[in-house]
């Protein structure tokens, strides 16, 4: 595919005035050069056609071609041009129309510029980004990703808010009239949008109470913080995998699902698709990793003197898991199954406090790195902001015009 980009052409696509000079600034500041002596094609480059022949097509030679790939060797493989993507041309606007540059778009935000004349300088360029800030809300009705979905919201939103309150919401086990506002950055290149970028400020509505984040820059670090300035990071992850539901809570008196008698039920069984990844909820070190008897293939814990955890009936382990080795809170220790003493998949997950089994769904995880006592009045200045912001919107309302106030 090309189209020719005239100056008429140039102005309905990049939305500028009718001035030609809004054009060729417009032009220039994308990928930084000049069209006020230039027009502009633009292509797609075709299933197996490769730079040599995209030059070829623009009645370059061969002897010229071998140069500018050269030159572009130690700056950009020419041979990872992708099918599909976007490339200009641009030439002289005398009756030779001889080409001058070549731009390729590697993705919507890099791109790669080929001088075709001279000395064929290549080098490799990124649009500038543009940020804009935005509030969004909703009613959860069934799940987050649904409702985001029907919301109009950018749906990595839900992805965004999972890992942000990872340690105190659990987010499959959401109740009717939950809620969410937001305050977040969406990110452009040029006039095309790119995603979403840090979420400032959000209240989660879980259960009938207010859950805070608030985005703060400490020691050169960001991180989310609560009302109080206690960090939303926790010593343990609130569940250790994603799953459908709980089918068998912590009991001391449970009938047992085959043996069709009572007896204690130590831990929460997570139900989940066979091979669901399973991370360990803290950091810590293997101390068992095995099959365990009517536990099947277990994984243990330590992660101090005081908590460990076990993760029992897995169908295989994670990448170098075994007995001393060291694990980092989220790294995948092993994956689902239905090992040992199971009537199907899911996992059983058991958390231990000073050698006693406790309820996992009961745990307290402490906070770990709050707001420094230098930064408390600068911290509460940026919380208070939000939180104001956070008020004034609906709770019902789909995503609203961009927030232009600033702190």
């Amino acid at each position: 595919m090309l189209r020719k980009l005239y100056i008429p052409l140039l102005f309905f696509i990049f939305g500028c005035s009718t001035d030609q000079v809004d054009v060729v600034d417009h032009f220039k500041n994308i990928y930084g050069l000049s069209t006020d002596t230039l027009n502009v094609e633009e292509f797609s480059i075709r299933n197996g056609q490769n730079l040599s022949d995209m030059l070829v097509e623009q009645g370059i030679d061969y002897p010229v071609i071998d140069q500018i790939v050269s030159s572009s060797s130690s700056i950009y493989d020419v041979r990872k041009m992708r099918a599909g993507n976007t490339y200009y041309v641009l030439s002289t606007k005398d009756s030779l129309e001889e080409p001058k540059y070549l731009v390729y778009e590697r993705n919507p935000i890099d791109f790669v510029v080929f001088g075709l004349t001279d000395s064929f300088e290549v080098y490799l360029q990124s649009k500038s980004l543009i940020t804009d800030t935005i509030q969004t809300s909703g009613i959860i009705d069934g799940s987050l990703w649904i409702t985001m979905m029907e919301n109009a919201d950018d749906p990595n939103l839900a992805i965004a808010l999972s890992e942000i309150y990872a340690w105190s919401i659990d987010f499959f086990g959401l109740y009717p009239n939950d809620s969410y506002k937001i305050i977040y950055e969406k990110t452009y290149a040029d006039t095309q949008y790119i995603g979403i970028g840090n979420i400032l400020a959000a209240e989660f509505g879980h259960r009938g109470s207010p859950y805070y984040a608030f985005y703060f820059l400490q020691d050169q670090k960001s991180d989310y913080f609560d009302e109080k300035g206690e960090s939303l990071r926790r010593a343990f992850l609130k569940a250790p995998l994603r799953y459908s539901r709980i089918s068998s809570g912590f009991s001391y008196n449970r009938r047992h699902p085959i043996l069709k008698i009572r007896r204690p039920h130590l831990g929460v069984d997570y139900v989940a698709p066979l091979g669901t990844p399973v991370h360990t909820v803290g950091d810590g070190v293997i101390t068992k990793a095995g099959r365990f008897g009517q536990a099947g293939r277990m994984v243990e814990v330590k992660h101090n003197g005081t908590y460990r955890t076990q993760y029992l009936h897995l169908s295989k382990y994670g990448a170098g898991i075994k007995v001393g080795s060291s694990v980092k809170q989220g790294q995948v220790i092993g994956y689902v199954g239905s090992s040992g003493l199971s009537t199907g998949a899911h996992l059983d997950f058991r958390f231990y406090q000073n050698g006693k089994a406790v309820d996992p769904l009961r745990i307290e995880s402490p906070s770990v790195e709050p707001i420094d006592p230098e930064n408390v009045e600068e911290f509460n200045n940026t919380k208070n902001y939000w939180k104001q912001q956070l008020d004034s919107i609906s709770s019902t309302g789909a995503e609203a015009n961009s927030v232009t106030d600033s702190i």
